[in-house]
């Protein structure tokens, strides 16, 4: 796959699995959680050739359309910017890459929230960096200013790279 992430076949059909087992949930989002380089775009990719699903770059799409608003509006607009990214691609499940610009702390959002209240009609994938251990869902490194932890997470999480062998 590309950059040299490898994606394990057992990944895939978690994944695909997972995908099929959100659709009937409440909020129905799937996380993907690895590190940089663990082979979470890869996923996205495979998932978008086999089914036709779009990926949508969230890093550049939101600061696209963050960039003629002032500080205030921008945490304000964050989460119905998100909401019409996301119904605006076409079909059942959006897959969602490159995340960073939502745990920005200026933005003033909550990233796991605002992406479970965005996957409440569509199915939504996304990748996360990060580390999904024990049963808790981490962004950053405990140093950086982005450092979040999520003990309870209402989503299917898929741990990529390192953390799915654990």
């Amino acid at each position: 796959m590309t950059n040299g992430s490898v994606v394990t076949g057992a990944t895939l059909a978690r994944l695909e699995e997972a995908i099929q087992q959100a659709s009937s949930q409440y909020s129905r989002l799937v996380i993907l959680a690895g590190v940089p380089g663990s082979g979470k775009t890869a996923a996205l990719r495979y998932i978008a050739q086999t089914t036709g699903c779009p990926v949508v770059n969230v890093n550049l799409e939101l600061s696209k359309k963050m960039l003629e608003l002032t500080r205030s509006p921008r945490s304000r607009q964050v989460e119905p910017l998100l909401k019409n990214m996301i119904a605006a691609a076409p079909g059942e499940v959006v897959l969602l890459d490159n995340l960073e610009i939502l745990f920005d702390t200026g933005l003033e959002v909550e990233p796991l929230r605002l992406l479970q209240v965005s996957s409440r009609n569509r199915t939504v994938v996304a990748s996360w960096s990060g580390s999904y251990v024990g049963g808790t869902l981490t962004y950053a490194e405990p140093s950086h200013p982005e450092f979040v932890q999520f003990k309870k997470v209402d989503a299917v999480v898929i741990p990529v790279g390192s953390e799915a062998a654990n």
